[in-house]
């Protein structure tokens, strides 16, 4: 996107819309439903236009994204389709690490529809770190922005999300993990 004239104020178009993809797609990741992801996007939109007075500049496409993965919490809880929270279970979440090659494998070996099932079957929280990281390209710092959650909490949601996907995906596939889940 060209950066506007000097003297020229932005507008809620020049700043939001170029980011409603990136909104769809975490919408769609978190709520599991198009239809609920564009109602999603949708009401954000519009709180972000009612709120864009407030908008003190700075990153546009976090500042939507918070807005986006809000309304898809609320609606989330009121539709109870699933736990905000997973519990920590030592056995799903253990210290057992898989050497980084062996996910990187993983990832590359992993075909489109396979990859949106081990997806679909994870916890939103972990599926929201994945698509803000992995497919979005936020940095950690920006996804803690969004999720706000503190940077270790990214760091390591992400690892476990990681750990989660490559069992998953070992699962649909009929293979045993590779790290012993």
């Amino acid at each position: 996107m060209e950066a506007p004239a000097p003297n020229v104020p932005l507008t809620f178009d020049h700043l939001m819309l170029p980011h409603l993809d990136a909104a769809y797609n975490l919408a769609r990741w978190l709520l599991r439903n198009d239809q609920d992801a564009e109602d999603a996007v949708q009401e954000a939109c519009l709180r972000a236009w009612r709120a864009f007075d407030r908008f003190r500049g700075g990153d546009a496409r976090a500042w939507l994204l918070t807005i986006v993965r809000n309304v898809c919490y609320t609606h989330l809880r009121q539709v109870r389709r699933e736990p905000l929270v997973e519990e920590f279970d030592e056995a799903a979440h253990g210290s057992a690490e898989t050497p980084g090659e062996t996910n990187a494998l993983a990832w590359r070996e992993a075909k489109g529809e396979l990859l949106r099932q081990a997806l679909e079957r994870l916890p939103a929280e972990f599926r929201e770190v994945l698509v803000l990281h992995e497919i979005e390209g936020l940095a950690y710092k920006e996804i803690a922005a969004v999720a706000e959650i503190p940077l270790g909490t990214v760091m390591s949601r992400l690892a476990r999300a990681r750990h989660k996907l490559s069992a998953e995906l070992a699962a649909l596939t009929g293979k045993e993990s590779s790290h012993g889940l």
